[in-house]
């Protein structure tokens, strides 16, 4: 995944700057960059964040540094930002992307008379680089980003930087959130809006897709109007928004309270104690302990002194290992009770199943299992939340192309993504035995959007259903 921030400030930027980017630290887990825009031009820093937060890498940078306008990210995969020079001018550009074509507009490029790209490591290309050299084919950079925007397929959303301001524009059908902040002398582009509060901006307004603005200590002007066709990712709420954001007016620790709630409404069974696993997982289990009356408790507590999100590692074992290492169990709360815990979601299943089997080792009687969302059934085309290059690490996967002996079509799914089908009961049902849990229910889909309080056809729910 990966977040972005941007300040356009009529005194020096760098503090807004700082710390508005280190709140973005929970969308991305491998690199950090900033750069400023002042009197001496451009200035920039890029950091490996895999062994060190954000703050720490970037403290240095931030006493030396000095401008009036700046942007930077988190970033889970490509370096930046990056600093272009073209028929443009000079200008800086940080990116959240998932390109799909990248193919297509690199040979598109390339017969245009593009000379290079350069590679990352494991040979892919740049993906912000790629979106610059698209803004580089119009004539203006309005139309180029527009162009940006319209040719890739997956999302975009970006900030881009001159010596006139700073550019924002959100992906064509509103997939990621771009938020706009101020305050006396200053505004500031943000993905999470609580990100800028503590530096005392104030909401200004949340840009609609494919919408273009460009930011300048005074003032904030719109360059593209907004079309009317919203798919905003849900999954933001679900997991990977922090509890103080909002989306579209609705904030994601309502909104897993009202998740949690109407899951407490379809459920049968009475357990001891309801938890959720750590951290995106807790406020769900208030929302389904405060709507069933089951009291709420903390079987589980993560010890982040020295493992932080941000210090986890890109290797999938060692992820699972140290996601392991992080809950440390209160027995005195697990011995000899039933538990209902309550996890985000249920990807490939590894974690959640040394979760469970880790409760019955420290003498839990039943464990009962309660994703807040639907079965994962497809993967993502649009967002960056995984580097899984194949559905088959879904467990859903997996487990259908067992029942159906390999013949999975796409009419097969959609049979699978019903949770009135007989095939959905058989796909939980082996989810569970094979995951070692006393009992699985899934979120509904149609419960799930409802707590999101946002219309219906404004949410993606591709991961879910495979319908865009």
């Amino acid at each position: 995944m990966g977040g972005f921030f941007g300040v356009a400030a009529k005194d020096d930027c760098v503090f807004d700057l700082f710390f508005g980017i280190d709140y973005h630290s929970h969308l991305g887990t491998r690199r950090g960059g900033m750069t400023v825009y002042g009197d001496k031009g451009f200035d920039r820093s890029i950091h490996n964040i895999e062994n060190a937060p954000f703050r720490t890498k970037f403290d240095k940078d931030m006493q030396n540094m000095k401008g009036y306008f700046g942007i930077g990210c988190i970033s889970d995969y490509e370096p930046q930002p990056l600093i272009v020079r073209s028929h443009h001018g000079t200008y800086a550009l940080t990116t959240v992307s998932k390109i799909n074509n990248v193919d297509e507009i690199s040979k598109e490029i390339f017969d245009q008379g593009h000379s290079h790209f350069l590679e990352m490591s494991g040979g892919d290309i740049n993906s912000t680089e790629l979106v610059a050299a698209l803004i580089n084919q119009k004539d203006n950079l309005i139309d180029g980003i527009r162009y940006a925007l319209e040719k890739i397929d997956g999302s975009l959303s970006l900030l881009l930087m001159n010596q006139n301001g700073i550019y924002a524009a959100r992906d064509m059908r509103g997939r990621t959130p771009v938020v706009i902040g101020k305050k006396d002398g200053a505004f500031c582009a943000s993905f999470e809006n609580f990100a800028y509060k503590n530096l005392g901006y104030h909401d200004y307004k949340e840009l609609g897709p494919g919408e273009v603005v460009v930011l300048t200590p005074s003032n904030c002007v719109t360059l593209v109007q907004p079309g009317k066709d919203m798919k905003i990712c849900t999954f933001l709420w679900v997991y990977y928004g922090y509890p103080a954001s909002s989306y579209e007016g609705m904030s994601v620790e309502q909104m897993r309270y009202n998740c949690g709630a109407s899951m407490a409404k379809r459920d049968n069974v009475k357990p001891d104690i309801v938890a959720g696993v750590p951290d995106s997982g807790t406020a769900h289990a208030v929302g389904y302990a405060n709507e069933s009356g089951i009291p709420f408790s903390r079987p589980f507590i993560k010890y982040t002194p020295t493992w932080p999100r941000s210090f986890m590692p890109t290797i999938q074992s060692q992820r699972n290992l140290i996601a392991k290492m992080k809950l440390l169990a209160v027995e005195d709360l697990i011995k000899d009770k039933s538990l209902l815990l309550i996890d985000d979601s249920i990807v490939r299943g590894t974690q959640l199943r040394e979760t469970t089997e880790y409760l019955f080792d420290s003498g839990a009687k039943e464990v009962h299992i309660r994703p807040a969302c639907p079965p994962l059934v497809y993967g993502c085309k649009y967002l960056n939340f995984s580097r899984s290059s194949s559905e088959m690490d879904l467990i859903t996967r997996r487990v259908i192309e067992r029942l159906e002996n390999g013949n999975v079509t796409d009419e097969v799914l959609q049979e699978y993504t019903d949770p009135d089908s007989e095939k959905y009961e058989k796909m939980v049902d082996e989810i569970c035995k094979e995951l070692h849990f006393t009992s699985l229910r899934f979120n509904r889909l149609d419960d799930m959007l409802e707590a999101c309080g946002v219309e219906k056809c404004k949410l993606c729910t591709y991961c879910w259903d495979g319908k865009e």
